[in-house]
Formats: structure tokens, C-alpha cells, sequence
């Protein structure tokens, strides 16, 4: 059966209790207070069934103007409206500014319902019909059905009931597909339960057993219970009011207009990017940095407007606006939001959020106010495209563009294969799914390109440029594991080289000068004369009186060309010195089972000051391995087998 949630509105002491009661047998007003004054106070909530079968639930919320904030919080995620007018009085202040709310938040399907017909006699009752069907011409109600009842009599309440299953067929379903949120609007404990939070589900489902997120503090909690029409349920959807029985926190940490959702779904935010509207009912235009008071869900709390266009905003008028807040919120790109001035307290507005993570926006800035054009009025073809453009040095998952553009990620799945299709955005690794923006990935490899270039003008020995520091200074936001993956794209695609942990151009060959071809070829003497007791870099220095930076240069070409092998941060061997040494090894190793670094000293004919190092370098190469003291020819298998381990 269809998931709906009803919600009433209208004027003080229009009968929206009394009529709530009538239709459930409920009565929804439970606090002391709310009895002994006759009106709504708090949101009361009652299960309701309809002639047909069909489960609802009713939110009935408070009409006085001090209490619009609870009203707000009950309108929130309601499917259809009953808005109630009495006929004894006919339209009043708190009649207009529900009205006003209604609209912002969207709610085109209700029914108006003129209560207390008991009162007044027909003359006059189609005198006030005449009077509502003028007034909501021009609200969202338009066209919306009208049925007079008596909640005392029962007159008129069995065409209620027809016209809200008719009116309820064309509700369409909250999604149950995607992550889970669910507003919390009470909170209470239960003897032997611990926490119990209530709420209507905005989207996905709530299974017993799960764990959720408890924002904006971000404490994580399990569902131990939970209880849908006063029934015991194992899972509860989206359009359901839900009573979560939570475990792994005290009720003391939850308050009212907190939200559970799903994990890693949601952040904290003290700006959000929106549409906004000014009622042209308000009798205030809105000033840049005006305090407003800002509701989304059942959260209210105070920001600051940022007019990015304008001055000013005069009733009617729309605007794109950054609202920057006085305390963290948590929104979704699309979610209504109603704005209420500071002092004295009226209803002047609302919109929806575009962006609910915004960063600090400048004002009068033609780009921001065209990415904001973007995200609010673009197919999601073009949304997601332009969050990958926008995001172009970092590769987003389907998941995260779900996040950003507030869409099923089954509908960005079909997107980026469109897009993929066009040539518009690469996939980077087909593994993990990672997205860029083909503008994007050029953006990296012409900023990758050109850093080899210069800095080969500047060392034109190198062959590129070290893979570790470009990550670091030129891409330090992505993940060392992302940047991997894009570089392993590129190099696939035949645009950049990498050897020995450095980045060059493919075809790139460093090409000494004839002055160093000559230093080059002296060292290379002085190399194979002293095979195994090799110059430092300041003797190569002082013999080829050279600047130590310059020797640097040759000695890291010799070592790339494989000419010369770095043995530590100050000592070279010559290839030929370490395939001598090898050679010298293994044939000392045909007649004896262990070496030690002053027999080692011997065959190599040098000082401890080389063969140690030398010895060092063969351990690490897994020529040898050291044991205790001594050294042994490596053997894999036997090293596997025998289990032993030798510290040192």
C-alpha cells in the first residue's frame, strides 16, 4: 500500500485538533498545557486508516503564530495538506502564513476543509466558500477540493474521507531507493528501551539492526527497535512516521531538528547555496546580511542572508542567496527551506538548496552565479558533467556525485555512461570506478607536461621529474592512490613515461653537452681504475673542478643510464664494480658457506669504509643475507622453508 503522510494546517482555534480526533479516535493534544487552553501546542501525531485500507498517518500541528516553528517542523515531509478554515471566522493571519509555508515547501496536493458548519447557517457558509474560493486562486492550493464538516455533528466527514482517498491516489510515493534520513521531532526514553526518536522518513529505508549517523554531531548509533503505526516492524520507508528505539547513546545527546541518516552520507554546514523567494505577502524586503531565521526539516536556527546579485530583494522577487549560518545544518542539494525575519518573527520566504556544502561565495561574481544557474536548472546529464569540470583535479565516484547533485545513483550511473559515451569523461580505473572530466584530465596532463619540460630546460640530464614530488607540490589534495591511478591512465595512453620513479615525455632522451661528455668520460676512467674504493662526490668535485651541484647532475645521469649504482646518499659503485664484486662473491661462495666483511675486505681488496657498504647494498639486493655477524649467500626456497630470523 501507498506510504502517506497528512499533515493539517490553518489559523488558530480552526478545529484541526477536533477534526483529527473525528477522523482517528485520537487525541493529539497531550501535553497539560495544550488541554487546559484548548489549542496545539507541541506536533501531535495519530495513525490513521482510511475507508479503503489504506495506512496513514496524520500530523496535526499547532496554529498559534508563537508556535509556527513547531508547525514547520510538522509540515516538513508531509504528502498532502488539510488545511482548515473555520466557518464561523473564514480567513486569518496564521490561514495565510500556513498557506504561505505550505507553498514554500511544496505541498500541491490537499484539500481545504471548512470546519464548525455547525456554527453558521448555510447562507453564511457559502458566503465563506465563496470568500476561500477567491483566496487560494492565488496560493498552491489552486483548484484544490473544498468540503465543509462538522468534527461535533459528523456532518460532511464521510465525503472528507472520499475526497482524502481520492485526493491521496495521486500522491506520489517519498523514494525508498538511496540513503536513509529521517528528521527527529521527538525524543523521548522508555523504561527498559533506552532512547527512542521520532520522525517522518524522508528517503530509503531504516532496518533494525543498522547503523546511522546521528547529525550534525556525526555520533554513530545502532537501531535496536522500531515501531511504524504503532506496530513493531523489522524495516521501515520513506513516507513512514517511524518511532526508532536507538542504542549506543543517552537521550541527554539528542535534540530536536537532529537527523538520522545514513553513514558517510551527510556533513555539517555553515553555508548553504539556494534559490530564494520573498513572499509577495511580506510586507519586508530582505537587505544583504540581514538575520533570518532559517528551517529545514525540524531544524531551526539563525543565519545571516548573502544577496550574491543584488542589494536588495523586494517581496515577490528571486534571487540566487549564500546563507551563512549561526550553527552547523545539515541539508541535500533540493531540499525545501522556509526563512522567517529575525525580529519582529513573520514568515517572509523560502527556496531550496542548491548547493548544501557551499564555500565562502563573492558577491556580484559571474561565475558563481552561473554555476549556481547550472546546478539548479540543468539536466543531470549537464549537473554531473559540470560537478566533474568543476572538480577537475579530483576524480569523483558515482557515490560522491550522488552526494553532490542530490540524484539516485542509479540515474548518475546512466549519466556518466552517456557521458562516457560522448567522450566528455574518462574512467581512470575501471576497477574502482574513479571519474574525471576529459577537460579535467587535460587540465592535469598539461599541467604535469609542462612541469617536466621546465624543469628538463633547467636539468636537461634528467630524464624526468621525480613521480613523488610533483604529487606532493603540484596534486598534494588527491590521494596518493587516486594520483597512481591517473598517472597509470596517461602513461596508457602513451603521454607520459615513468622510470625509476621519475615522470618524463615519451621520446625524451637527456643529451650531455660536449663539456660533459668529457667529465663524463674522466669519470668513467677514474671508476674503473679505483673499482672498489670509488670517489665520493666532493673528490669527483675537486678532480673535475666542478661546482659539487653539477657533479650531482652527471653522477644521477651515470646512475640512470646504469653506469653508476648509488649505494648510499654519498657513495657510487660503478656497474662493473658491482658485477666484479658479484662475481668475486659467488665463486668464494662455491667453497666456503659464510663470509665475513674482513674476508669480504680481502676479496675486494679495499678498506671497511667500502666493503661494509658495498656488503650492505648485496643484503638489500638479496645477494646475501646477514646472521648475526656473518654473511651467507641468499637461496629463496631455503630462506622460506627454514623459518629463521636474525636481528640485528
Amino acid at each position: 500500500m501507498k506510504r502517506l503522510i497528512i499533515g493539517t494546517a490553518g489559523h488558530i482555534d480552526h478545529g484541526k485538533t477536533t477534526l483529527v480526533k473525528r477522523l482517528t479516535g485520537i487525541e493529539t493534544d497531550r501535553l497539560k498545557e495544550e488541554k487546559q487552553r484548548g489549542i496545539s501546542i507541541e506536533l501531535g501525531f495519530a495513525p490513521f486508516n482510511l475507508p479503503g485500507g489504506q495506512k496513514a498517518a496524520i500530523v496535526d500541528v499547532p496554529g498559534h503564530e508563537r508556535f509556527i516553528r513547531h508547525m514547520l517542523a510538522g509540515a516538513f515531509g508531509i504528502d498532502m495538506v488539510l488545511f482548515t478554515i473555520a466557518a464561523d471566522e473564514g480567513v486569518m493571519p496564521q490561514t495565510r502564513e500556513h498557506a504561505d509555508i505550505i507553498e514554500m515547501l511544496g505541498v500541491d496536493k490537499g484539500i481545504v476543509v471548512i470546519t464548525k458548519m455547525d456554527m453558521v447557517d448555510e447562507e453564511w457558509l457559502m458566503l465563506v466558500e465563496d470568500e476561500i474560493r477567491e483566496y487560494i486562486e492565488d496560493t498552491i492550493l489552486k483548484g484544490c477540493p473544498i468540503v465543509a464538516v462538522s468534527a461535533v455533528t459528523g456532518e460532511g466527514i464521510p465525503e472528507l474521507l472520499q475526497t482524502i482517498e481520492q485526493v491521496a491516489a495521486t500522491v506520489i510515493e517519498k523514494p525508498i531507493v538511496g540513503q536513509a534520513r529521517l528528521p527527529i521531532d521527538r525524543v523521548f526514553t522508555i523504561a527498559g528501551f533506552g532512547s527512542v526518536v521520532t520522525g517522518t522518513l524522508w528517503s530509503g529505508q531504516i532496518h533494525v539492526g543498522d547503523t546511522l549517523e546521528l547529525m550534525p554531531t556525526q555520533k554513530t548509533v545502532k537501531v535496536r527497535t522500531l515501531h511504524v503505526h504503532n506496530e513493531k516492524v523489522t524495516t521501515a520507508f520513506a513516507g513512514q512516521r517511524v518511532a526508532v528505539n536507538l542504542q549506543g547513546i543517552e537521550v541527554s545527546e539528542i535534540k530536536r531538528g537532529y537527523l538520522l541518516a545514513s553513514s558517510g552520507y551527510l556533513t555539517p554546514s555553515y553555508r548553504v547555496d539556494t534559490k530564494l523567494r520573498l513572499l509577495s505577502s511580506s510586507t519586508r524586503t530582505l537587505r544583504n546580511w540581514n538575520r533570518i531565521r532559517f528551517h529545514l526539516g525540524t531544524d531551526e536556527t539563525l543565519g545571516r542572508v548573502v544577496l550574491l546579485d543584488r542589494d536588495e530583494l523586494i517581496p515577490g522577487g528571486e534571487a540566487y542567496v549564500q546563507i551563512v549560518m549561526e550553527k552547523q545544518v545539515v541539508a541535500y542539494k533540493g531540499d525545501p527551506f522556509v526563512i522567517r525575519y529575525y525580529s519582529p518573527v513573520d514568515t517572509i520566504g523560502g527556496g531550496s538548496i542548491i548547493d548544501p556544502n557551499a564555500p565562502h561565495q563573492k558577491r556580484f561574481k559571474e561565475e558563481v552565479l552561473n554555476d549556481l544557474a547550472v546546478k539548479e536548472e540543468g539536466s543531470l546529464y549537464d549537473v554531473v558533467l559540470h560537478e566533474l569540470e568543476n572538480s577537475s583535479q579530483e576524480p569523483l565516484t558515482v557515490t560522491e556525485l550522488a552526494k553532490r547533485t542530490g540524484s539516485p545513483e542509479q540515474a548518475i550511473i546512466e549519466e556518466i555512461n552517456q557521458l562516457l559515451e560522448d567522450e566528455k569523461v574518462v574512467d581512470i580505473s575501471r576497477k574502482e570506478s574513479y571519474y574525471l572530466s576529459s577537460y579535467g584530465l587535460e587540465l592535469i596532463y598539461e599541467q604535469i607536461a609542462d612541469t617536466i619540460i621546465r624543469y628538463q630546460e633547467k636539468y636537461p640530464l634528467r630524464s624526468g621529474y621525480p613521480k613523488e614530488d610533483m604529487r606532493s607540490r603540484l596534486f598534494g589534495k588527491i590521494n596518493p592512490r587516486v594520483f597512481n591511478t591517473i598517472m597509470k591512465y596517461i602513461e596508457e595512453e602513451g603521454r607520459i613515461v615513468t622510470k625509476n620513479s621519475m615522470v618524463g615525455i615519451p621520446g625524451y632522451l637527456p643529451e650531455p653537452s660536449e663539456k660533459e661528455k668529457q667529465i663524463i668520460a674522466n669519470i668513467k676512467i677514474i671508476m674503473k681504475n679505483r673499482l672498489f674504493t670509488p670517489p665520493g662526490l666532493d673528490e669527483i668535485s675537486t678532480i673535475s673542478s666542478l661546482p659539487e651541484e653539477e657533479v650531482i647532475e652527471i653522477v644521477a645521469y651515470l646512475t640512470e643510464q646504469g653506469e653508476l649504482v648509488k649505494i648510499n646518499e654519498s657513495l657510487y659503485f660503478s656497474r662493473a664494480a658491482i658485477e666484479n664484486g658479484h662475481a668475486l662473491l659467488n665463486e668464494y661462495f662455491t667453497r666456503e658457506k659464510e663470509l665475513t666483511l674482513a674476508t669480504a675486505r680481502d676479496i675486494f681488496d679495499t678498506s671497511r669504509k667500502y666493503a661494509l657498504p658495498l656488503i650492505e647494498y648485496y643484503d638489500r639486493t638479496h645477494f646475501t643475507r646477514r646472521v648475526g655477524d656473518i654473511r651467507v649467500k641468499y637461496q629463496p626456497s631455503r630462506e622460506k622453508s627454514a623459518g629463521e630470523v636474525h636481528t640485528t
